[in-house]
Protein backbone atom coordinates (compact mmCIF):
# COMPACT_ATOMS: atom_id res chain seq x y z
CA UNK A 1 0.00 0.00 0.00
CA UNK A 2 1.14 3.55 -0.74
CA UNK A 3 0.07 6.72 1.03
CA UNK A 4 -0.91 9.63 -1.21
CA UNK A 5 -1.19 13.31 -0.29
CA UNK A 6 -2.47 15.87 -2.78
CA UNK A 7 -1.79 19.60 -2.72
CA UNK A 8 -1.97 22.63 -4.96
CA UNK A 9 -5.70 23.16 -5.17
CA UNK A 10 -7.33 26.53 -4.69
CA UNK A 11 -9.53 29.23 -6.14
CA UNK A 12 -8.74 30.50 -9.62
CA UNK A 13 -10.55 32.55 -12.25
CA UNK A 14 -11.71 31.18 -15.57
CA UNK A 15 -8.74 30.85 -17.90
CA UNK A 16 -6.27 30.53 -15.05
CA UNK A 17 -3.87 27.75 -14.20
CA UNK A 18 -3.09 25.49 -11.27
CA UNK A 19 -0.56 22.74 -10.69
CA UNK A 20 -1.58 19.86 -8.48
CA UNK A 21 0.95 17.63 -6.78
CA UNK A 22 0.60 14.21 -5.20
CA UNK A 23 3.39 12.93 -2.98
CA UNK A 24 3.57 9.18 -2.44
CA UNK A 25 5.18 7.32 0.42
CA UNK A 26 5.42 3.78 1.69
CA UNK A 27 6.36 1.76 -1.36
CA UNK A 28 8.33 1.94 -4.58
CA UNK A 29 6.58 4.80 -6.35
CA UNK A 30 8.32 4.17 -9.65
CA UNK A 31 6.45 0.85 -10.06
CA UNK A 32 3.00 2.39 -9.64
CA UNK A 33 0.61 3.33 -12.42
CA UNK A 34 -0.91 6.66 -11.37
CA UNK A 35 -4.00 8.67 -12.15
CA UNK A 36 -6.03 11.74 -11.35
CA UNK A 37 -9.78 11.68 -10.83
CA UNK A 38 -12.22 14.38 -9.82
CA UNK A 39 -15.61 14.60 -8.17
CA UNK A 40 -17.96 17.56 -8.40
CA UNK A 41 -20.84 18.01 -5.92
CA UNK A 42 -23.66 15.59 -6.68
CA UNK A 43 -21.70 13.79 -9.39
CA UNK A 44 -19.79 10.56 -9.72
CA UNK A 45 -16.01 10.52 -9.42
CA UNK A 46 -14.64 10.69 -12.95
CA UNK A 47 -11.39 9.98 -14.70
CA UNK A 48 -9.17 12.95 -15.57
CA UNK A 49 -5.73 11.65 -16.55
CA UNK A 50 -3.42 8.67 -16.11
CA UNK A 51 0.25 7.85 -16.57
CA UNK A 52 2.17 4.62 -16.73
CA UNK A 53 5.05 3.94 -14.36
CA UNK A 54 7.56 4.18 -17.19
CA UNK A 55 5.91 7.58 -17.85
CA UNK A 56 5.91 7.22 -21.61
CA UNK A 57 2.19 6.45 -21.78
CA UNK A 58 -0.52 8.94 -20.81
CA UNK A 59 -4.27 9.19 -21.21
CA UNK A 60 -6.76 12.02 -20.75
CA UNK A 61 -10.48 12.51 -20.51
CA UNK A 62 -11.83 14.26 -23.58
CA UNK A 63 -12.99 17.16 -21.42
CA UNK A 64 -9.43 18.05 -20.38
CA UNK A 65 -7.41 16.99 -23.41
CA UNK A 66 -5.19 19.82 -24.62
CA UNK A 67 -5.58 21.76 -21.36
CA UNK A 68 -4.25 19.40 -18.68
CA UNK A 69 -0.89 17.61 -18.55
CA UNK A 70 -0.05 14.70 -16.27
CA UNK A 71 3.57 13.99 -15.37
CA UNK A 72 5.62 12.30 -12.69
CA UNK A 73 9.03 12.59 -11.08
CA UNK A 74 9.94 9.15 -9.77
CA UNK A 75 13.02 10.51 -8.01
CA UNK A 76 10.76 12.77 -5.93
CA UNK A 77 7.91 10.25 -5.56
CA UNK A 78 5.60 12.91 -6.95
CA UNK A 79 2.79 12.98 -9.48
CA UNK A 80 1.69 16.27 -11.08
CA UNK A 81 -1.30 17.64 -12.92
CA UNK A 82 -0.74 20.91 -14.74
CA UNK A 83 -4.13 22.49 -15.42
CA UNK A 84 -4.38 25.37 -17.89
CA UNK A 85 -7.30 27.28 -19.38
CA UNK A 86 -9.45 26.31 -16.45
CA UNK A 87 -13.23 26.45 -16.75
CA UNK A 88 -15.97 26.58 -14.11
CA UNK A 89 -16.89 22.99 -15.00
CA UNK A 90 -13.44 21.91 -13.80
CA UNK A 91 -14.52 22.76 -10.25
CA UNK A 92 -14.25 19.59 -8.17
CA UNK A 93 -12.25 17.74 -5.56
CA UNK A 94 -9.26 16.20 -7.33
CA UNK A 95 -7.96 12.83 -6.19
CA UNK A 96 -4.68 11.10 -6.83
CA UNK A 97 -4.76 7.32 -7.28
CA UNK A 98 -2.15 4.58 -7.54
CA UNK A 99 -1.92 0.92 -8.31
CA UNK A 100 0.92 -1.58 -8.33
CA UNK A 101 1.26 -4.53 -10.64
CA UNK A 102 0.23 -3.00 -13.94
CA UNK A 103 2.66 -3.33 -16.81
CA UNK A 104 5.22 -0.56 -17.29
CA UNK A 105 3.37 1.03 -20.20
CA UNK A 106 -0.18 0.52 -18.93
CA UNK A 107 -2.48 3.47 -18.22
CA UNK A 108 -5.65 2.88 -16.22
CA UNK A 109 -8.80 4.93 -16.90
CA UNK A 110 -11.25 3.36 -14.47
CA UNK A 111 -11.67 3.65 -10.71
CA UNK A 112 -11.63 -0.11 -9.98
CA UNK A 113 -8.17 -0.29 -11.48
CA UNK A 114 -6.69 1.68 -8.59
CA UNK A 115 -5.87 0.34 -5.15
CA UNK A 116 -4.82 3.45 -3.25
CA UNK A 117 -6.34 6.92 -3.08
CA UNK A 118 -5.50 10.26 -1.57
CA UNK A 119 -7.96 12.43 0.33
CA UNK A 120 -8.26 15.02 -2.42
CA UNK A 121 -7.65 18.71 -2.97
CA UNK A 122 -10.35 21.24 -3.83
CA UNK A 123 -10.18 23.15 -7.10
CA UNK A 124 -12.66 25.97 -7.61
CA UNK A 125 -12.85 27.94 -10.84
CA UNK A 126 -14.86 31.14 -10.69
CA UNK A 127 -16.66 32.55 -13.72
Amino acid sequence: QVQLVESGGGLVQTGGSLRLSCVASGRTFSRYAMGWFRQAPGKEREFVAAISWIATSTAYADSVKGRFTISRDNAKNTLYLQMNSLKPEDTAVYYCAATEGAGPYIVLRTRPGYEDWGRGTQVTVSS
